[in-house]
């Protein structure tokens, strides 16, 4: 199966970066063939421009500047995506990854009378996420805004069939080695 790892922190020697290095050799040794995208390290630019934009209703999406990107997001039948949650939301370069990448005519159709979109991500057939939390866990058990943008903005809109599952990890500031672990652990039973 064809995997796509998008990573979204700045710091190489973060929690996300060490449970990014597990799951890419966990999923590695289960046959996955693996592109990982960082968009830290790649410099992604999450800034929608205006040419971008301005082809958003015309007949061809301006994919000059990200026809690698959306290649690798519509060959992939597993995407996962592992990133901290900050002020209760995805990292300012994942959210641009989205607003560029999932891109009309090759994410979604827009309806010819400006209703309901349509998917085009039809290969896409699981989405895994794995996010860190300073919080404790009820906190975003009652705010879940990213939860909501996967499952049913984007996995909603652009996929059919796409099977969803989030794995959090909270009070990631102060945990023990063997917390870590459990999580790592954790993962690849869900994965």
């Amino acid at each position: 199966m064809k995997c796509l790892v998008v990573l979204a922190h700045p710091l190489e020697n973060s929690l996300c970066c060490h449970l990014a290095r597990e799951t890419i050799k966990y999923l590695e040794n289960k046959g996955y063939q693996v592109t990982v995208k960082d968009l830290y390290k790649e410099s992604f630019n999450p800034i929608l421009t205006k040419d971008e934009r301005d082809s958003y209703y015309e007949k061809q999406f301006n994919l000059s500047k990200l026809k690698d990107d959306i290649i690798q997001l519509e060959e992939a039948e597993s995407l996962v995506l592992i990133f901290p949650t900050w002020w209760f939301s995805f990292p300012a370069i994942l959210k641009g990854w989205f607003d560029r990448v999932w891109a009309p005519g090759h994410a979604y159709n827009h309806a010819s009378d400006l209703g309901a979109i349509t998917p085009c991500l039809l290969n896409l057939k699981e989405l895994k996420v794995i996010t860190t939390l300073g919080a404790p866990w009820w906190f975003f058990f009652v705010l879940r805004k990213p939860v909501k943008v996967l499952k049913y903005a984007l996995l909603g809109a652009c996929t059919k069939n796409c099977k969803f599952q989030m794995l959090s990890l909270y009070n990631s500031e102060s945990l023990s080695k063997e917390k870590v672990s459990n999580f790592i652990r954790k993962i690849k039973a869900t994965f």
